[in-house]
């Protein structure tokens, strides 16, 4: 009679429990490594946020007080100096050159340069708003690259305009920055984002998020 005899299990080893723990092992590993990338993409939104918060908020001071730096000294906002008379009576090319000029200098353009200015800035900086200082951020950058109109290569006196790029600038650039900081949500880290999203009116208003 043939007998068939069956290996007995060693009670400290078991093959198939090693594959599922080095299964779930691999698993953990994975959310770990997701959870990772997730943080550090949130760090690196928030971080270009809050520098970006900076630019317009830092335009803002020194074009108000005259802190010595695009502003001169003693000609900020406050001494009386007019924050877009400078700029768009220097615009040369373009279709919108005698537009600009009709507007420099006046009042309304002050007012409404440096209210742009002022709430994005401080939009980024805190992390709420992201949506509406997009769109305001993304206005103000079109008119301001349609004034240096970089596809021109000769300015209207007919001198070299000078331009590094027929299309993408700086201002494009600051756009997309804007309208990526708003998709993705960046004010919710090292921001008041997440608790600027909970109040009612923003709850019930997604375009104010």
């Amino acid at each position: 009679m043939a007998v068939h005899e069956h290996p007995h299990r060693s009670p400290g080893f078991h093959l198939p429990s090693f594959r599922r723990n080095r299964a779930a092992s691999t698993s953990e590993s994975a959310v770990s490594a997701s959870t990772d990338t997730h943080t550090l993409r949130a760090y690196s939104f928030a971080s270009l946020r809050l520098l970006t918060g900076f630019v317009f908020l830092w335009a803002f001071l020194d074009k108000t007080f005259g802190f010595g730096y695009a502003t001169p000294s003693g000609k900020g906002w406050i001494d009386g100096g007019s924050p877009t008379k400078g700029f768009l009576s220097g615009v040369a090319a373009g279709p919108m050159e005698s537009t600009f000029h009709s507007w420099a200098g006046d009042t309304w353009a002050d007012w409404l340069f440096m209210a742009g200015l002022l709430g994005i800035g401080l939009a980024l900086i805190g992390g709420i708003a992201l949506r509406l200082a997009a769109v305001a951020g993304t206005a103000m950058m079109a008119l301001m690259w349609v004034a240096e109109w970089p596809p021109a290569k000769h300015l209207s006196d007919g001198t070299a305009s000078m331009s590094t790029n027929p299309f993408a600038d700086y201002h494009l650039v600051y756009a997309v920055v804007l309208i990526a900081l708003a998709l993705a949500a960046a004010g919710d880290t090292l921001g008041v984002g997440k608790l600027w999203a909970k109040l009612p009116v923003v709850r019930d208003h997604g375009w104010l998020r």
